[in-house]
């Protein structure tokens, strides 16, 4: 049940009977109009902005028109109260029977309540997509945890999504480990070797050498590197991949496709990569020409030399971007586009990239090649995840001895929980820095969204053990509590939680359709928070507590209501991928 929807159709009804009536023209653009939880809740259940958006295409007045909409409005039944304010917009108050039939709908749907009809056309979230040169560090676990939770929004919204991690495995960075998995072979075979500068010298692929050893013993020592480099860089390659999909596993991530980079120059001829530059000069995309300098500093890729180029100013690009190097080998962008171009063929109308913050000069230029490719049938949007700050208890957290260069995701895991980091890492919004303190998100206080929410379910399920020492007899099932009366919660208390349990199909549908999964992770917090508001009120009122053994009644609405809570609760944490715990330690 969206009460949301309902009055969008409904407000649609009423600019029809206007129209009709001469008061309106016919035609009217009425993508813009909203409905929505007025931003005081003192002023009502809902509000409108119709009046506003329609009244200059409309050439009539904005407060004339929302007069004459609330007018309408105020025959409904389930209105009590229509109002204009400001310039024109609609305030609604709506009959508390309403959202019984809320409570009633959440108890019914369980999981399903507040997710949205199929929708037609793929979704390809590519996310993580980190080298497979070392392991995961924290700011790959920000993105890792944003693009599920992502993925998840959008199928809970309707959506056929594929999640996928693209293997960086073609460029030079896999050569520079197979050097360094070398090196880590020589000293399992016992030599004493030094990492120089440029190769990795993390302790982590101490294991990786150990593990050639075992597979080659010491046949590889005396090949030229010519020989053992191919077979080193694949050994290596699959050993850190089986390392990154272990951690993704501890944080509960789950990749539908591993694409390799190296597929798209495979097969002969180029690939996939020297096709679809064919392709795109035959569309008359592609041309040889010189680019001018850019303005500031040099980017890496610019030479001034003429050069293959891609159209790419024709789809909304600063500049044409080259797809040939000076070698003669293809450029990280020429195997990007062959990529998407890929997703597009697999069946995806949408595409959304999970990058960090050092990727923005991505944007524009993929976005254009993606409706290159896709002849403008498909859309490219880039999420791009702001740094982590590792804390602990205010101050920064030492690098990692293992890493080398950092502190991993799996030692992040392992110290606090898979739970308060992907909460932790949605409770803010991707593109603004996160402070992580280690210390904090263990905290059992107000303070710490995570278990402040995760209590309000565990307080939830207390509240139900209470009820069956209370009343033994009494079907607390979905399907019985749905059928209690409704009508005595009347409480300002339980008000706010029933309209915040009626907010979530919108929540769920706004948060998808803008790609912001942290609007579901407020939402939640502000969930919790009214449960825990109403539950102390209760301390102080006796005849609001949760269960009163001496009113049946009341305590089974009560119960209804808490249910309806406590499962949109465990629903939408599941939607995050955050743990719903029926007790707390």
């Amino acid at each position: 049940m969206n009460i949301f929807a309902a009055f969008e159709a409904r407000i649609g009804e009423a600019l029809e009977t206007l129209t009709r009536a001469g008061t309106l023209p016919e035609g009217l653009d009425r993508a813009r109009v909203v409905v929505e939880p007025p931003r005081d809740p003192s002023h009502g259940d809902l509000a409108t902005n119709a009046a506003l958006v329609l009244a200059k295409e409309a050439r009539t007045n904005p407060k004339a028109l929302a007069e004459a909409l609330a007018a309408d409005l105020r025959t409904d039944p389930r209105v009590t109260e229509a109002s204009v304010a400001g310039p024109g917009f609609i305030n609604l108050r709506l009959d508390p029977a309403l959202y019984g039939e809320v409570v009633r709908a959440a108890l019914r749907d369980g999981d399903a309540y507040g997710r949205g009809a199929r929708v037609p056309g793929g979704v390809n979230v590519e996310y993580v997509s980190a080298n497979p040169t070392g392991p995961m560090h924290v700011g790959h676990g920000r993105g890792a945890v944003f693009g599920d939770a992502l993925a998840n929004l959008l199928v809970a919204a309707g959506r056929d999504v594929t999640r996928e991690y693209y293997i960086n495995d073609a460029g030079a960075q896999v050569d520079v480990l197979a050097r360094s998995a070398f090196l880590r072979y020589r000293e399992a075979l016992g030599e004493t070797v030094t990492i120089p500068e440029g190769l990795y010298p993390g302790d982590y692929l101490v294991p990786v050498g150990k593990a050639l050893k075992a597979e080659y013993g010491e046949t590889l020592r005396d090949k030229p590197e010519s020989e053992w480099l191919p077979l080193v860089r694949d050994f290596a390659i699959s050993r850190m991949m089986d390392r990154i999909r272990e951690d993704l596993a501890a944080i509960g991530i789950h990749h539908d496709v591993f694409f390799s980079e190296r597929t798209l120059q495979g097969g002969g001829n180029g690939g996939a990569v020297a096709a679809l530059i064919a392709d795109l000069r035959e569309k008359g995309l592609v041309y040889e020409g010189r680019l001018p300098p850019p303005k500031g500093q040099l980017p890496e890729d610019w030479e001034d030399r003429e050069q293959t180029l891609f159209r790419a100013t024709a789809f909304g690009d600063d500049i044409d971007r080259p797809l040939l190097k000076s070698d003669g080998s293809f450029t990280y962008f020429a195997s990007d586009i062959a990529y998407h171009r890929s997703k597009v063929e697999r069946g995806a109308v949408e595409l959304i990239d999970v990058l960090g913050a050092d990727h923005g000069g991505y944007v524009k230029r993929m976005q254009a090649a993606v409706k290159a490719v896709s002849d403008g049938k498909a859309a490219l949007d880039v999420k791009l995840c702001q740094l982590v700050r590792l804390l602990r208890g205010g101050e920064p957290v030492k690098m990692s001895k293992r890493a080398g260069e950092f502190v991993t995701l799996r030692e992040v895991i392992d110290e606090v929980g898979r739970d308060p980091v992907r909460f932790m890492m949605l409770y803010r919004k991707n593109d603004a820095t996160l402070d992580f303190d280690l210390a904090k998100v263990v905290e059992q206080s107000k303070d710490n969204p995570v278990f402040y929410v995760q209590y309000a379910h565990a307080r939830a399920a207390s509240v139900f053990r209470q009820a069956r020492e209370a009343f033994p007899d009494l079907d607390l099932s979905p399907a019985a509590l749905a059928r209690a009366d409704l009508s005595g919660l009347t409480d300002s208390g339980e008000l706010d939680m029933m309209r915040l349990i009626a907010q979530v199909p919108r929540v769920i549908e706004a948060a998808a359709a803008a790609h912001e999964p942290h609007r579901l992770a407020f939402h939640l917090y502000e969930l919790a928070s009214a449960f825990h508001s109403f539950w102390n009120k209760g301390k102080d009122l006796p005849q609001l507590r949760f269960v009163n053994q001496t009113d049946r009644k009341s305590t089974k609405a009560r119960l209804a209501l808490v249910a309806a809570l406590k499962g949109v609760v465990a629903s939408n944490l599941g939607i995050l991928g955050v743990g719903a715990p029926d007790e707390m330690r």
